[in-house]
């Protein structure tokens, strides 16, 4: 008999937070359609009865509408996956978080190998583990009418994989059973302690002070990558790490070359255009 995970529980989650994380609010909630979009919803200017004032995490037993990049599904099964929104507001300028999935993937990375399960960043906005993609990270910036960037940050974590949601997934994904056996209000407060430091760092310095520690982390250096537009190979290289802003660099015959995120996807260059 497989055990029932204790329910995600807001004062549980804050009790365990270290003091940086303090002044976020932190909802539960059994079941919504996307944590992201119940955020964005309530972003100031919006008029919404509950709009926001502050740091806010959402997390969510279930998604039944869960996005990531390029508005394509993330499905997740109760207990089975780790599924949460950060708001945070940032002075800005816009430009600037451009490296801000990045920094983000870090912080996840960082606090998911303090837990012993060593994992690998997939540029641009990907945790990996054992070659297949264990989290997925979802930035959504909006401008509030005082001029404060707000981003809205999306996690989808994989911790268990059953054999049903990996078929409606349709490709191989990883899992992380080690973190499943985990009091998940533990294991969030974790995350969430370690995000908090690296937003409100982000916020001062930009994405450049963390360039070193994702190119410590970065799945695939030095192996041969495609990078696919719409399903077509745009760019061909070997991963060479990323720069100062958060851009992929790739050397290739006529010298280093360095790409902007957008909507493009990195693939192993041995995947073709798959």
């Amino acid at each position: 008999m497989t055990d029932i995970p204790a329910a995600l529980d807001a004062d549980a989650i804050h009790a365990r937070c270290a003091a940086g994380a303090s002044h976020v609010v932190i909802e539960a909630v059994v079941q919504t359609g996307s944590t992201n979009a119940d955020l964005l919803a309530r972003l100031p200017g919006s008029g919404h009865a509950g709009e926001l004032t502050g740091a806010v995490l959402r997390i969510a037993e279930r998604q039944v509408a869960g996005r990531g990049r390029a508005g394509r599904p993330w499905l997740s099964a109760p207990g089975a996956s780790l599924t949460f929104s950060v708001a945070w507001p940032f002075r800005g300028p816009l430009h600037r978080l451009a490296g801000l999935p990045l920094a983000v993937g870090v912080a996840l990375a960082e606090t998911v190998a303090a837990q012993g399960v060593p994992v690998q960043l997939k540029w641009p906005n990907d945790l990996m583990k054992d070659g297949a993609k264990l989290a997925g990270i979802l930035v959504e910036t909006q401008t509030a009418p005082d001029g404060t960037i707000w981003a809205v940050i999306g996690c989808g974590m994989n911790l268990l994989m059953p054999d049903e949601m990996e078929a409606a997934i349709g490709r191989t994904v990883s899992s992380a059973p080690w973190l499943a056996r985990m009091d998940r209000n533990e294991l969030v407060a974790a995350l969430l302690s370690r995000l908090a430091a690296v937003l409100a760092e982000f916020d001062d310095t930009g994405f450049a002070p963390f360039r070193d520690r994702w190119n410590a982390l970065q799945g695939w250096r030095g192996q041969a990558v495609n990078i696919l537009d719409n399903g077509a190979i745009v760019q061909q290289g070997l991963a060479a790490g990323v720069d100062e802003t958060g851009r992929l660099l790739l050397d290739t015959p006529a010298g280093q070359v360095a790409v902007l995120s957008g909507d493009v996807s990195l693939r192993l260059a041995e995947d073709g255009a798959k």
